[in-house]
């Protein structure tokens, strides 16, 4: 369905489309999905990537580019709007909230200036409006949907993305190893099958036989999308369109692999990019081909990039810049990157990225990097890794220990170039002078960004919903003050920098604040000083029964942990609030119970129920309630049903 919009316009504009047409590039994006630059042009070791490596030497190849978030449908809403998820509220995994009627797909532009868009086949732009961007963005699509579609005008310019799913998680570890052997392996000639043997182990993984049958799996898989890649590019020539046709290639986020998929190190957020140009429009190539560019660039950079190749204005509310072309943008200096919760794994940490530094800030390090997530954990090689941690929890490595131990640092600070795997946090030694000023440069860039973009991450999911219910606006709109009220986020933010480094008397007084979400961040402040703190405990009871749900979950979970005394009433608070309606906030109970494990064991029967009426539910989050239940109720002994993610043969 043509947009209203975009068909008013068509009209006015044909007979001026149909004259430039032939001066407009055709652009194609093939997507890779969890993929590091894992390629031989990449300088990867253990790639067989034939396609791939000679494709960069005709194309230009970024070693600077970056996901806006380290998992798929938060950094798919950012590509698809040209905005940060965080300032859309966009950003929780599969979440359902609305954007701003003003916000479009990017594609949306493209057809009104008369270009014919498909797309082959994903969307998940995490958010309600979902088939309202898919309607506008796109003529055609589906899993055939391409540039030679019979809808296409003879001569019409398209943009046409192509997903590759064969490198995804799925197949790269979660998928039994005869599954992938099956669907993916075979394809491969002997030749191009890793050998398990002569694979390369990264420190933070422990070297064994089944760490290195699973990353050889990776590479075959990378080796896979390779061909098929290859197949996609012969077609474009045979078609006769390759000599009129920008291509990019990248992927949505570093690698499916631990360590990788879901954690803002480099190992998450570096994807590689190659963007090709022919003869035709090799004048809005940055260098030639072949060459590098060491420029940063990120997700939210790459819409406007390809409305001003396409000879469109950019609007205004997109935050990118243009790195492409004759109205490129100076180089930024800083790469923003973010994290929220992930499936039933609730989360919060924030990058920024330059040439020479990563920093990372952490506002739940009293969780580790490898918390317990249903998806992952089918992996064999994830299972490896936690069986190797736990026999030998006294001789980890520090990059092993980073990832799989049960803690993390409040703040990272990693020498990129010197420590390209970022295993060495220099925070955790003496900072020379140079090192000093520039994690205050960072600090100071990070904490001016997510206000420069309004990041709403900040906020617990309960109460995005009650702005959004009261207010009757999209998130957005209400963060930018277009309704009665919004919310503080400058003092919100204040309050959750004060994780692990807070003063007892401020944080308490900030946990009787009138600010929910300020209350929500003194309470996992406190808990992280002061975890087994009793006395503290005592002066916070009344926190259990706080007007907000999220306040409440927070400090029973807490007090359940570590109050003996009042263990069995904040079991009960958590009890109750997992037969709310709000899935999200059943979900915030139900990992908290999750976590407890056997100091909930009272919530047996609870739970029961809960994982009874999700486990063949439809919907993502029935889906993330019956992983977190089944998983408290594996721990105490009561039957489950196993899952199974392995595709139907």
């Amino acid at each position: 369905m043509i947009p209203r919009r975009a068909f008013v316009l068509a009209l006015f504009f044909l007979p001026l489309l149909a004259a430039s047409a032939a001066d407009r590039p055709n652009i194609l994006w093939i997507t890779a999905e969890d993929l590091s630059p894992a390629l031989g042009c990449y300088g990867d070791p253990d790639a067989k990537t034939p396609n791939l490596d000679a494709f960069a030497k005709e194309s230009v190849r970024y070693t600077h580019a970056f996901a806006a978030a380290p998992v798929c449908s938060p950094s798919r809403s950012t590509l698809i709007t040209g905005m940060w998820a965080p300032s859309l509220g966009t950003s929780q995994m599969r979440s359902t909230f609305p954007l701003p009627p003003s916000v479009d797909a990017f594609p949306t532009y493209l057809r009104e200036a008369g270009y014919f868009t498909t797309n082959q086949i994903k969307t998940d732009y995490n958010t309600s409006d979902e088939m309202r961007l898919i309607q506008e963005a796109w003529d055609e699509i589906s899993p055939t949907a391409s540039w030679s579609s019979r809808s296409r005008q003879e001569g019409q310019p398209f943009f046409t993305v192509i997903n590759h799913m064969v490198s995804h998680q799925s197949a790269t570890m979660v998928w039994p190893y005869e599954v992938f052997r099956d669907v993916v392996q075979s394809k491969l000639p002997a030749d191009q099958i890793h050998d398990p043997a002569k694979i390369t182990v990264p420190p933070y993984y422990p070297d064994t036989e089944v760490v290195r049958r699973e990353l050889a799996r990776f590479h075959d898989c990378v080796s896979v999308l390779d061909q098929q890649v290859g197949a996609l590019l012969e077609q474009l020539e045979k078609d006769g369109l390759a000599d009129d046709t920008i291509v990019f290639f990248y992927s949505d986020h570093g690698s499916g692999m631990p360590r990788h998929k879901r954690l803002l190190h480099d190992s998450g957020m570096h994807v590689p990019l190659m963007v090709h140009f022919p003869e035709k429009w090799k004048h809005l190539a940055p260098a030639e081909a072949g060459g590098t560019v060491d420029r940063l660039v990120t997700f939210v950079d790459f819409a406007p990039t390809v409305l001003s190749l396409a000879g469109l204005e950019v609007p205004k509310a997109m935050q990118g810049q243009v790195f492409l072309g004759s109205k490129a943008a100076p180089e930024a200096e800083y790469v923003y990157g973010f994290r929220d919760r992930v499936d039933e794994v609730f989360d919060l940490s924030r990058s920024i990225r330059s040439k020479d530094y990563l920093y990372i800030r952490n506002y739940l390090p009293h969780l580790s990097w490898a918390q317990p997530s249903v998806y992952s954990d089918q992996g064999a090689i994830q299972q490896e890794i936690f069986r190797h941690a736990a026999a030998n929890a006294d001789s980890l490595t520090q990059p092993q220990k980073a990832y799989a131990g049960p803690t993390r640092p409040i703040e990272e600070f990693y020498d990129v170039n010197a420590d390209p795997q970022n295993l060495v946090n220099l925070l955790e030694g003496d900072l020379n002078d140079a090192q000093k000023i520039a994690l205050e440069a960072h600090r100071a860039a990070f904490v001016k960004k997510r206000m420069e973009i309004l990041d709403l991450g900040v906020l617990p999911e309960s109460l995005m919903v009650s702005f959004i219910v009261d207010e009757n606006r999209p998130l957005r709109e209400i963060a930018e003050g277009k309704t009665s009220h919004r919310p503080d986020l400058e003092k919100i933010w204040a309050t959750a920098d004060l994780v692990g480094k807070g003063e007892r008397a401020d944080l308490l007084e900030l946990a009787r604040d009138g600010d929910a979400a300020v209350r929500f961040w003194a309470i996992v402040a406190l808990r992280e000083a002061f975890p087994k703190d009793e006395a503290l405990l005592e002066e916070l009871y009344d926190s259990i029964d706080d007007v907000d749900v999220a306040v409440r979950i927070e400090a029973a979970a807490w007090m359940a942990d570590a109050s003996e005394k009042n263990r069995y009433e904040a079991v009960q608070v958590l009890g109750r609030e997992l037969i709310s309606e709000d899935w999200w906030t059943a979900l915030r109970a139900c990992r908290a119970v999750e976590l407890l494990g056997e100091k909930a064991k009272a919530l047996i029967p609870v739970m029961e129920t809960l994982y009874a009426r999700t486990r063949f539910a439809e919907g993502d989050g029935a889906m993330y309630l019956a992983f977190s239940s089944g998983v408290f109720l594996k721990k105490m002994g009561m039957p489950t049903e196993p899952w199974d993610f392995a595709p139907k043969r």
